[in-house]
């Protein structure tokens, strides 16, 4: 086959597909489909901070728990003095 007619028929496909890819058609899928991405990234944003919140409430409440002991083992030494 002559190297010549592969890059004809290369560049009507690509000119095609370039043609298919800018149609209204394409154009409302490609917006749909950037729709949904951007949709399912707001569902993974709240998953994300609904989790951090979940944790900064752990940390608060181990810190607390911790200062609760602290203060247990100070009374406790201060009775033994």
């Amino acid at each position: 086959m002559h190297p010549g007619l592969l890059v004809g028929a290369g560049f009507l496909l690509g000119t095609a597909g370039i043609k298919a890819a800018t149609s209204k058609t394409a154009r409302k899928g490609y917006v749909k489909t950037i729709a949904c991405g951007l949709k399912a990234k707001e569902e993974v944003e709240t998953v994300i901070d609904e989790a951090k919140a979940e944790f900064d409430d752990m940390m608060a409440e181990a810190g607390y728990e911790k200062k609760v002991e602290v203060e247990e083992e100070a009374d406790e030494k201060a009775i033994e003095a």
